[in-house]
């Protein structure tokens, strides 16, 4: 059975009023992708918050960090999984199977992180993003600690926990509206 064909329970606006720079982003999508993601044609309802929420995604996920783009897809699978946001493991699934070449990374990542063969680094990096999102009033200082003591630094252990916080936030939006992803996640970099 396919997955529904709205991008939302919402409506979502056919032609929405974009100032240029956000057009740009959806032309920069579709030559990029072939398409532009649904979350974006979602948050296009609210084209401030469209706004907010793509300068946001492209600081936490493209900005200078420690943490490499797959580390930072890595945690939103995790999180994703954690929450049972279909949306973004489609997604961010897609996002881990390319930029690690390995498309049984991505499945387990979606399923259980904790089968996948990580390096310490990244094992720690999971640990702290699922507790994070499932028992956050139990993270402190040893949370910390078991990062410091695979390399991360202050600064990364800031760029895990605001990677993790956005995509709790993403994965409560996209859940509460239904949102889809798009059919083409599912057949690339497979």
């Amino acid at each position: 059975m396919p997955q529904p064909d709205h991008v939302m329970a919402l409506p979502v606006p056919e032609n929405p009023d974009l100032d240029a720079d956000m057009q740009a982003l959806f032309d920069k999508c579709v030559e990029k992708l072939g398409f532009v993601p649904n979350v974006l044609r979602a948050y296009s309802l609210r084209p401030k918050k469209l706004r907010n929420f793509a300068m946001l995604y492209n600081e936490l996920m493209l900005g200078e960090s420690g943490l490499s783009k797959l580390e930072r897809e890595m945690i939103a699978v995790v999180v994703s999984s954690a929450n049972h946001c279909y949306y973004c493991l489609v997604a961010h699934g897609q996002a881990v199977r390319k930029l690690s070449g390995d498309p049984e990374l991505g499945e387990m990542l979606v399923a259980n992180y904790r089968a996948a063969k990580l390096e310490p680094r990244q094992r720690a990096m999971l640990d702290f993003a699922w507790k994070l999102t499932k028992e956050p009033w139990t993270v402190g200082e040893d949370d910390r600690q078991a990062l410091r003591d695979v390399g991360f630094g202050e600064e990364e252990i800031f760029d895990i926990a605001d990677t993790a916080g956005f995509y709790n936030m993403s994965n409560r939006v996209a859940s509460a509206v239904d949102m889809m992803p798009n059919r083409e996640y599912h057949k690339l970099d497979r």
